[in-house]
């Protein structure tokens, strides 16, 4: 019976994974939702492990990109990343790695304000204050409204 339900729950697992690439501590989160068996849900996630099929650094790599893409910052993707159970440490390294990340933040500015270089004390305020909600550095944010980006 025991052989079954790992079986059946390893399968489950390889469906989520053949997806996208999720965290360790996603894909156990998803197989408890479903199963209540932890002990062979543990086993399932070794062997995910052993076989690289589960690796919470590849799964921050495209994460990483993926968010940056959509406009992200690295403090908000850092955020994210830790509540999706990756290691501080991994976290940091891939971001670091990405790089880019003033270009990103104007990206993200042109993409919201469309071109609409406001230099209202107002707008600039508001328009800072949306960069900085979305995870950018106060350098990066002022990278955007120095002369030489503009």
């Amino acid at each position: 019976m025991s052989d079954e339900f790992f079986n059946l729950i390893y399968n489950k697992s390889l469906d989520l994974l053949s997806r996208r690439e999720h965290s360790k501590k996603e894909i156990k989160e998803k197989l408890r939702l479903r199963f209540n068996e932890r002990e062979i849900i543990n086993k399932v996630l070794t062997k995910l492990s052993e076989n690289n099929l589960v690796n919470d650094k590849r799964f921050t790599e495209a994460y990483v990109t993926s968010r940056k893409r959509k406009g992200f910052g690295p403090k908000k993707i850092m955020f994210e990343l830790i509540s999706k159970g990756v290691e501080e440490h991994i976290a940091m390294e891939v971001i670091s790695v990405e790089g880019g990340w003033c270009e990103a933040a104007k990206l993200a500015y042109t993409k919201k304000f469309v071109n609409n270089f406001n230099y209202k004390n107002k707008d600039k305020v508001k328009q800072k204050s949306f960069l900085q909600n979305r995870g950018f550095s106060f350098q990066q944010i002022e990278s955007v409204f120095s002369n030489d980006m503009l």
